[in-house]
């Protein structure tokens, strides 16, 4: 189901206030003009500073949440226009809100094409994105979009690396035969959290499935404050084991690599995967019980 547009603006989070808060609080009230006056208003007094892309990215994702492909498409492709000169000074991976701005840009022009019919167009529009951004901050946004579009009815990657929390995880390979839901997380991710107890219940509803929980450092545990990767992988099983505890049989492959490939850039991202090995299901984002249980009896029954 969508989620009102009001209610998209708000659970999502910014790095900035001033400009990008504003203009959001308009969206919310699906105000576009008032937006684009205070768009106008900032962008004289500042010019185009990475906070003002940032919002400017916004009207593309409130119309592609409305909708409306055309507009969305056309915010997007003004983001994208004037972030280009902006980037020299201020490059995608030491400046968060140029990420921001560049991967929703890049997001809503590819979606926005999909909606109108046009998916083949998208899909090429991401993969060239990914040959100028592979190796930058907004790459796992980006496969995560070409998944979107792509990865249903595709074999699931294997995963990658050789570091876990517990017990090591049986390759895809070794589980074909065996429905798997793979369940990405992060330490500092209330959804995630939120979603633990629901997961849990499908488990003990399912008993053939089988839950992987791959997560990843950040560079950071508790309060935001800078961790060595030891004291982050002591603080991430920390966290495993307190919140997760309806979890604790499902392996959890550490490793930055999964969440590229599978273009985790949303935590929670739920995966599921077929008794063929092919992804039957793919969901950026926290699902309620309802959904994943539909998405999931599809797969064992079948």
């Amino acid at each position: 189901m969508r989620r009102p547009l009001a209610l998209i603006l708000i659970l999502t989070a910014s790095a900035f206030g001033g400009i990008v808060d504003d203009v959001r609080q308009s969206l919310s009230q699906s105000n576009f003009s008032g937006a684009e006056s205070q768009l106008k208003s900032y962008q004289a007094a500042k010019g185009v500073t990475p906070e003002y892309l940032e919002a400017l990215s916004w009207m593309g994702r409130a119309a592609l949440a409305m909708q409306q492909y055309t507009q969305a498409e056309h915010y997007a492709q003004q983001t994208l226009a004037q972030a280009a000169p902006v980037l020299k000074k201020h490059p995608i991976n030491s400046d968060e809100g140029m990420a921001t701005a560049v991967g929703a840009a890049l997001e809503v022009q590819a979606l926005s094409l999909a909606g109108r019919g046009q998916k083949a167009q998208g899909i090429a529009l991401l993969r060239r994105a990914l040959q100028t951004y592979g190796e930058t901050s907004i790459a796992s946004r980006i496969h995560k979009n070409l998944n979107l579009l792509t990865f249903v009815g595709q074999p699931a990657p294997a995963l990658r690396g050789g570091e876990f929390l517990g017990m090591r995880a049986p390759s895809l390979a070794e589980l074909k035969g065996t429905p798997v839901l793979l369940f990405f997380w992060a330490h500092w991710c209330m959804d995630c959290k939120g979603e633990s107890p629901i997961l849990a219940r499908l488990h003990s509803e399912f008993k053939d499935l089988t839950i992987i929980a791959p997560t990843q450092r950040y560079g950071y545990a508790a309060g935001g404050e800078n961790a060595t990767p030891q004291a982050e992988l002591a603080y991430i099983k920390k966290v495993w084991d307190q919140y997760y505890a309806g979890l604790q049989n499902a392996p959890v492959p550490v490793s930055k690599e999964n969440f590229n490939v599978y273009g985790s850039s949303t935590t929670p991202t739920l995966v599921l995967i077929d008794r063929s090995g092919k992804i039957a299901y793919y969901h950026p984002g926290a699902v309620m019980y309802d959904e994943l249980r539909a998405a999931i009896e599809k797969v064992v029954r079948g």
